[in-house]
């Protein structure tokens, strides 16, 4: 006899088409007057995952007014897109036009070169194309493991317009510039006592921000100083950020997180008055952090707790993505080549265990308070122990119950959950990795 909670999740699934389906992002039309949506997923190497999200993104894009793609990446590595896909020029050097530069090379590379993102780029540069500046939609990074890029973009702009100033960056910046390749020994040097670079970041940002009026006058209306501007206060919280790591894992995925919805509030506060943003990033950034083990037992926040805290829960959607098996692109430890793996079916006492039980291949189910049969979400509320899981970019299926599995609250966690029974890797541009040290520590053991 199947339980009640089964019994109810099952009448409450709203079946999917496939996602090649034009009809398919228009399920979603009830989320579109949200100033702000997230989209998570349940892995970072997921193709259903990806090509869902692209295909909800393009609908709110093209029907619903949303102009902003924000996902879990680097800021300059996202503003490569971004150029590509508004037709946006890059700064001049004295050179000539600026280098070409090859976005999102460090491990891991398929989170994002894969040809799932490929496709809704392209579409995005396609769309932009045939409409006036103020209305392309652009691509931006919220993520802040890119210090070293960050020091050489505020520096590079600081050259073009105040040379001064720039003087001043190199010599306040070059305290972090021996830690760039391996910012985690930074972290450590500092509690060590051996090094601290906090008061030269800290006034560099202040001296940047005290000129904005003067510099965000001098090109492109102000767009090239809120790229660095952006730029520096993520200099500034990754400074924080790998001396945190060897305090506590909250401490440093707290700054991680509040730095990535810092970085969204403040790309709405720059936008136009009505700007509506769409944010790609996993389950555990994405869903609310009080109704998981995150919140309740570690302490940790997340941009998704962030955003419903600061814009309001009646401005916030957030849509999480799972799935029973299938196969995954990932790698057993960090730094590895990306490989093929296959999914463990779903455990007995988790959420996905339900969805897979329904027997429906892909559907989705409507969480919000007002939406939701009370019956269930009196239900799901009584599911006290129910896990969810939580691939990242690495995955370990031998030890799958301690390392992806955490207990969460889906009803409250997410205002709607998108289901895929079986799934396949996403397709990778490259699967031979770069040895990049950066951010061991803080995506262990998810790999988020």
């Amino acid at each position: 006899m199947a339980s009640r909670v089964q019994q109810l999740l099952t009448a409450a699934a709203r079946p999917l088409p496939e996602i090649s389906d034009p009809s398919f992002g228009s399920h979603f039309d009830s989320f579109a007057n949200y100033k702000v949506m997230l989209l998570g997923d349940g892995s970072h190497g997921t193709s259903e995952f990806y090509s869902a999200r692209a295909q909800i993104t393009k609908r709110m894009i093209e029907q619903h007014g949303f102009n902003m793609v924000a996902v879990e990446a680097d800021w300059p590595d996202a503003e490569v897109i971004d150029r590509y896909v508004r037709l946006r020029p890059g700064p001049q050097t004295k050179m000539g036009s600026g280098a070409k530069e090859e976005p999102f090379k460090r491990f891991p590379t398929w989170m994002w070169r894969n040809r799932e993102m490929q496709e809704l780029v392209e579409w995005m540069r396609d769309r932009n194309s045939k409409l006036p500046a103020e209305k392309r939609a652009g691509f931006y990074g919220l993520d802040l493991y890119s210090m070293g890029a960050s020091i050489r973009a505020v520096i590079d702009y600081l050259d073009r317009i105040d040379p001064d100033a720039a003087k001043t960056a190199r010599r306040r910046y070059g305290c972090l510039q021996r830690w760039v390749e391996d910012p985690t020994m930074y972290g450590l040097a500092s509690i060590q006592g051996m090094e601290s670079c906090e008061k030269q970041v800290v006034q560099m940002l202040r001296e940047l921000l005290e000129k904005r009026l003067q510099y965000s006058a001098d090109t492109h209306d102000g767009e090239e100083f809120h790229s660095t501007e952006q730029n520096a206060f993520l200099v500034r919280d990754a400074e924080s950020y790998y001396k945190s790591m060897y305090y506590s894992s909250a401490s440093s995925w707290n700054l991680r997180d509040t730095h990535m919805f810092e970085t969204l509030r403040r790309m709405l506060q720059f936008k136009p008055s009505g700007s509506k943003a769409i944010v790609w990033a996993h389950n555990s950034h994405c869903g609310d952090a009080r109704y998981t083990a995150m919140g309740s037992r570690r302490q940790e926040v997340n941009i998704g707790q962030l955003c419903r805290e600061h814009f309001g829960r009646e401005n916030v959607a957030i849509l999480g993505c799972g799935t029973h098996t299938g196969t995954v692109a990932a790698a057993h430890e960090w730094d590895d080549d990306m490989e093929v793996m296959d999914v463990n079916p779903s455990r007995s006492d988790s959420w996905e265990i339900l969805a897979h039980n329904t027997g429906i291949p892909s559907f989705f189910v409507d969480l919000r308070r007002e939406n939701t049969d009370p019956e269930l979400r009196a239900a799901m509320r009584e599911e006290r122990l129910r896990l969810e899981r939580f691939i990242g970019v690495i995955y370990r299926p031998d030890t799958e119950r301690i390392s992806h599995y955490s207990q969460t609250y889906l009803h409250n966690q997410f205002d709607a959950y998108i289901w895929f029974d079986e799934t396949q890797a996403v397709q990778p541009l490259e699967r031979v990795q770069p040895k990049t040290p950066l951010g061991v520590d803080e995506t262990y053991p998810f790999g988020l």
